[in-house]
C-alpha cells in the first residue's frame, strides 16, 4: 500500500493524514524486521544457488531464527 500524496499547492484531509500515519507505523515495523532478518549473512549476500526451493528454505529458516531470537511463536500454516 502506498501513502496518499498531496496535490500541488494542496493539503491532505485529516482523515488522509491519519491513514498515512497508520500506514507508516506499520511499514516501519516491517522494515525493522526485514533489517533484523538481513543480520544473517546468507540472506544479506547473494545466494548463487539456482534452486528456488533452496532460497525459500533459507529465508524461512532465517525468519524462524529471528522469531526465536525475539521470543515470538512461529506462524503455523
Amino acid at each position: 500500500m502506498q501513502p496518499k500524496k498531496k496535490l500541488r499547492n494542496g493539503t491532505l484531509t485529516p482523515q488522509e493524514k491519519k491513514e498515512d500515519w497508520c500506514l507508516s507505523s506499520i511499514r516501519v515495523r516491517i522494515e525493522h524486521v526485514i533489517g533484523d532478518i538481513k543480520r544473517y549473512r546468507i540472506i544479506h549476500d547473494i545466494i548463487r544457488f539456482s534452486c528456488s526451493e533452496f532460497r525459500d528454505t533459507v529465508m524461512e529458516t532465517c525468519c524462524e531464527l529471528h522469531n526465536f531470537r525475539v521470543g515470538r511463536t512461529p506462524a503455523v500454516g
